[in-house]
């Protein structure tokens, strides 16, 4: 269910330093994370549509790529809903998504004969920036994806580095 939307800026148009947003409250219901999905692509839409962002066909699969491994991960691991918001913050886009648990997650050691496990290793390998912070109450994720262009981690990123801590 949308929380809300709004550009920010001095004219309620977007640009580089405009933030534009919507926030959703994922209830691990069956379909959440199909409609967190739709919810992401259909943002993307907009921001194209009524906001003239160039948006490329590789942001929208990989944004939704992030949004299944991001949710899926929170409904596996903290009781209670999940929040999703997605911004726009000049040529990127954040997905943040929100939960009650405080644990950190942590990528396990890479292992192609495991099965499962490797959500964190795989946003990491398609995001321009990953910061993983603990809250007063449970923890947030805000992963990063270029607008335009190719996926993954910008040049200024360390590949070795871990997401960020607070």
């Amino acid at each position: 269910m949308p929380m809300g939307s709004r550009a920010e800026d001095g004219d309620g148009t977007e640009g580089a330093g405009t933030v534009t947003h919507v926030g959703f409250a994922l209830a691990g219901d069956d379909g959440c994370i199909a409609r967190a999905r739709h919810h992401a692509a259909d943002f993307l839409a907009g921001l194209h549509d009524e906001h003239g962002r160039d948006v490329s066909a590789s942001t929208v699969g990989t944004t939704q790529l992030v949004v299944t491994e991001l949710v899926t991960n929170a409904l596996k691991y903290a009781p209670g809903p999940v929040v999703m918001e997605l911004r726009s913050t000049g040529s990127r886009v954040e997905i943040v998504v929100g939960d009650s648990n405080p644990t950190l997650p942590s990528a396990l050691p890479a292992d192609p004969d495991r099965v499962g496990g490797h959500g964190l290793e795989i946003v990491r390998a398609v995001t321009q920036d990953l910061d993983v912070r603990r809250l007063a109450v449970g923890k947030r994720i805000t992963a990063c994806i270029a607008l335009t262009g190719v996926c993954g981690p910008s040049p200024h990123r360390q590949a070795e580095r871990g997401p960020r801590h607070a």
